[in-house]
Order: structure tokens, then sequence, then C-alpha cells
């Protein structure tokens, strides 16, 4: 499968797998990731990061607006501006596409469903990661017949980057 999704608990290290697999194989990848925000020990909100090094602010306590995930607000301007516009370079310059993630505050935007979608139906190796659980579009990407979903945790993560790197080689 081309298709490789990731899903696991918020903290068990989705991200930090993602970035070990990228060590090991040495493609040429495109896409984006996402890293917390803390401010006095306390997380107020999550960046975006391009790997080509765009970065902005997905979600933080300070955005203001409708588009919430719990306290919150989504900026879709960065997700679409970095994270978008990162998947469309990957999917025309590299060999690996990365999603970090496909998650409820991403999925506020159409642009972004629409480009992950393209990224899956691609010629292109996709590495995703995905909410456990979500609304029906989240439940649809794990249920497609061309994607292999890895439920990560503690246990299991180590494990996962020679599984999850032999994959993608092959």
């Amino acid at each position: 499968m081309k298709n490789i999704l990731i899903c696991g608990p918020p903290g068990v290290g989705k991200t930090t797998l993602i970035k070990k697999i990228l060590e090991k194989l040495n493609l040429k990848a495109g896409g984006f990731y996402t890293e917390e925000i803390k401010e006095g020990g306390n997380r107020v909100g999550f960046k975006i990061i391009s790997l080509d090094n765009h970065k902005g602010i997905l979600a933080h306590i300070s955005v203001k607006g409708m588009k919430r995930v719990g306290r919150y607000g989504v900026n879709i301007d960065d997700l679409e501006g970095i994270g978008v516009k990162s998947l469309d370079r990957a999917l025309r310059n590299e060999d690996l596409v990365i999603i970090d993630e496909i998650g409820k505050m991403e999925i506020f935007s159409d642009k972004f469903k629409e480009k992950v979608l393209a990224c899956l139906n691609s010629e292109k190796f996709v590495l995703a990661t995905i909410g456990i659980g979500g609304d029906k579009y989240i439940s649809r990407i794990k249920e497609r017949d061309d994607v292999t979903v890895f439920k990560m945790n503690r246990e299991n993560r180590d494990r996962l980057i020679d599984r999850i790197s032999s994959l993608i080689l092959k």
C-alpha cells in the first residue's frame, strides 16, 4: 500500500515517529507536521511547519472565530497557506508526501480535505497521521482500500519505525 496512516492518542509520538522515518529513509519528502506551542509548561496551541520550513499557527487559544476544537481557535489561513500549499508542492516535486495530521482541526478546511484526497489518489507515497475518532470524512479515509492503518501506542512505537520504513521502500 502506498498510503500509510498512523493513528494513536495525543502525545504518543506520532509526529516523532514520522520524523524518525524521514531520517531513516532519506527520500525527497514534502508536506507538513505540527508541533505544540507551550507557555509556562501549558499547551496553548499548535504550530504548522512545512518540510521546507514555512511556519505558522494552526490553532491557538487566542485565535478568535467559530472554528474551534476545545479551547483552540483554528487558523484556516495558515492551514491553507502553509499546509495545503506544502502538499501541492510535494505532489509536484517529491517522492513522499507527509501529512501530520488529518484531524478535527484540519478538516474545517474544504481545501485541505480536497488536497488530502488528491494526495491519496496520486501515485505518490503518503505517510500521514490521522485522528482516532472524528467525523465521517476521517472514517472514510481510514476505510479506503488503498490505505494501511497502524494503531500506535507506547509499546509498539519503536517497532513501527522499521515496519513502516520497509513498506515505503518496497
